[in-house]
């Protein structure tokens, strides 16, 4: 049992932002939301007060019992309470209380349904419409139980304050504890529509953040990858070129001079793409982005050739179809680039270093192996290449294995699924 939140919740600072919740139209109104104390007070004063009083007054009029008068007010008094202190969050105490003070006015010839008319409300707002209705029946039970005793006991004919028999009585409290009901209800579901829209509302803020969150991660991992396999690459070249030629720069130093030449290249080969990553993180202002194209399966075989002027004995075969999907050229380029820069930084002795690359249907297979001596380095590295090229790979629904080979050297295989005739990837 909560209340509407028709007032203004606290500002919600999350990694969505505000969510400011509607205010209730009118002064008024919103100033009895920031008050319910106050208005439960006033409602339970505006039916204890006059009730009391008219209590009194029939106990002088009538000569009732002390006893009695005092029990009546008690139960009077104790409905107000509860109306006071309960009405949100308790209305079945306080639809008890009501009933207790019904049945105890019955003597008085006056019987008090009043309370029970704020205690049906009580209940189709704060707890449900079903609990209303059940509510309701009690009470015209209760009713008309309370007008026969009033007959009853005082031998007379009407029951106030309607002055109507028995019978007509309870018609009447049924009658207008009806109308309570139905108005509470009519509140009660207009009041539960607009919690469950603000906690839908709650609940989309949430979901668009969480997708937010995960948008970035997701950008990062990507980021990450493309990062890695772009320094990593154009690093692991230049190191050896430029190891290469400080070997080679006392006895020949023509060779040396290209080798630095070809380091040269392959550090603007890898600033180029270095600016297109930048590019794409800047904004699509950032016309440097334009400039330097993602590498495709054309390009593998100036990779090849980089590698080869590095000093890596690389031998490309390809087999079947051409591959036309943009995103699965890349996951191919990036597959060999990672295999062969391995290869270069861990198979220096490495005699043979055959690529593979071979379509067939919508099945691309890339091999990248080598015959150089099996290091520990190579299964102890960061691994960082690899989880990319396996995030790469999960996107075509593909496999990817990495590992020494049975006669030596090492082995990077993956398979990658949808390359169709049409270009059109799982991706």
């Amino acid at each position: 049992m909560t209340e509407s939140r028709l007032a203004p919740d606290p500002v919600n600072t999350g990694a969505g932002g505000e969510l400011r919740l509607p205010k209730p139209p009118g002064v008024i109104r919103q100033f009895w939301s920031r008050h319910p104390r106050l208005t439960d007070g006033l409602i339970a004063g505006v039916y204890a007060v006059p009730t009391v009083i008219g209590v009194v007054v029939t106990t002088i009029q009538v000569g009732l019992p002390t006893w009695l008068a005092v029990l009546n007010i008690a139960a009077v008094l104790a409905a107000g309470l509860g109306l006071a202190l309960f009405r949100r969050t308790r209305p079945w105490l306080v639809m008890g209380l009501a009933w207790v003070a019904c049945v105890v006015s019955a003597p008085t010839g006056s019987i008090d349904t009043l309370a029970i008319l704020f205690g049906l409300y009580a209940l189709a707002v704060y707890v449900s419409s079903r609990a209303a209705w059940s509510g309701f029946g009690a009470s015209v039970a209760v009713g008309a139980a309370t007008s026969y005793l009033s007959v009853w006991l005082r031998s007379a004919v009407v029951v106030e304050p309607f002055e109507f028999d028995a019978f007509g009585s309870s018609i009447t409290f049924a009658v207008f504890m009806l109308i309570a009901t139905l108005i509470g209800v009519t509140v009660g579901n207009r009041r539960r529509y607009l919690d469950a829209l603000i906690a839908r509302a709650h609940d989309l803020a949430r979901e668009r953040d969480q997708q937010a969150q995960l948008a970035a991660a997701a950008e990062r991992s990507r980021i990450a990858r493309e990062m890695h396999d772009i320094v990593s690459h154009g690093l692991t070249v230049m190191i050896t070129l430029a190891e290469g030629s400080a070997a080679t720069a006392a006895r020949d130093p023509e060779r040396a001079a290209d080798a630095m030449r070809n380091v040269a290249d392959t550090g603007r080969g890898a600033l180029g793409e270095m600016r297109r990553m930048l590019g794409v993180l800047t904004g699509p202002e950032d016309a440097s982005a334009e400039r330097f194209p993602q590498p495709d399966v054309a390009a593998i075989a100036g990779l090849v050739d980089d590698f080869r002027e590095a000093g890596l004995p690389v031998r490309l075969s390809t087999t079947g179809p051409a591959i036309t999907e943009p995103t699965l050229q890349l996951a191919v380029y990036r597959l060999v680039q990672e295999g062969l820069t391995n290869a270069l930084r861990h198979a220096a002795g490495a005699q043979h270093v055959e690529v593979g690359i071979e379509r067939v249907d919508d099945v691309v297979t890339v091999i990248v192996e080598d015959d150089g001596p099996t290091q520990a380095t190579r299964m102890t590295g960061a691994g960082r290449g690899l989880a990319g090229l396996r995030e790469r790979v999960a996107l075509y629904g593909g496999s990817l294995e990495a590992g020494p080979r049975p006669n030596g050297g090492w082995r990077l295989a993956a398979t990658l699924h949808g390359a169709s005739e049409t270009g059109e990837g799982n991706a």
